[in-house]
């Protein structure tokens, strides 16, 4: 390996990193944080099976869930401006992010919910729960622990589906190594670096999820050995 190519490397690395560390995690953990919040109330909403409400709720699962990602950044950055709606990139991008993630992860919620024993709601009606009480108390916590692996490898995906925010140019890390590549013409080696350190986060967040998982899986054992 050359002194240039190691020079690229090494000087292009915090270059790429900040970014990464300024707007892709950031942009990540803002939608989905929000993609969230939306699943949560979609899920309630389809499996209250309020009719209208459900029929929207489905319209609006069935689109996200059946266009792709940069067709949905392009139409809320480039596309909303011709009917007089103007965003920046940064709230575009967050926009497009949690509505497909809310889209998404409200599927993931709606079967965990699903999968909460029918007669835990029983038992709930008996006592006088109202359907809002029994969704905060008892079903919604049971649905989300059920959910979390599902709803982890769906944050570890929207960090690497964050590239795609360079479209509508936001300085995330391909952005940042886009714009290094323009000016050094080293394309294998940098988009080579931008990659690895998407694996560096990815992996972090991994281990993050086998944590969260393995305690969960403690606390779990640990109820079940009470109720021995």
């Amino acid at each position: 390996m050359s002194t240039r190519t190691l020079e690229i490397l090494f000087g292009s690395f915090f270059k790429i990193l900040i970014p990464g560390l300024i707007y892709t995690m950031p942009l990540t953990l803002v939608s989905f944080t929000l993609g969230l919040i939306i699943a949560i109330f979609v899920a309630i909403i389809r499996v209250s099976k309020v009719k209208v409400l459900d029929k929207i709720c489905w319209f609006y699962v069935w689109v996200f869930r059946g266009t792709p990602l940069l067709v949905q950044l392009f139409v809320i950055f480039y596309g909303l401006p011709n009917i007089g709606i103007m965003l920046d990139a940064l709230p575009s991008a967050v926009i497009a992010f949690s509505l497909n993630i809310g889209a998404y992860a409200s599927e993931t919620i709606r079967g965990s919910i699903l999968a909460v024993p029918k007669a835990q709601k029983e038992a709930c009606s008996a006592c006088g729960l109202t359907y809002a009480q029994q969704m905060i108390h008892v079903v919604l916590p049971q649905a989300l622990k059920i959910s979390i692996p599902a709803l982890f490898n769906s944050f570890i995906s929207l960090v690497k589906d964050t590239s795609l925010a360079s479209n509508i140019t936001v300085v995330e890390m391909f952005m940042a190594t886009q714009r290094i590549v323009a000016v050094t013409f080293e394309p294998l080696l940098l988009y080579l670096e931008v990659g690895f350190i998407y694996l560096m986060f990815c992996t972090i967040l991994t281990y993050v999820q086998r944590y969260v998982e393995n305690k969960l899986s403690v606390s779990d054992s640990g109820l079940a050995g009470g109720a021995a």
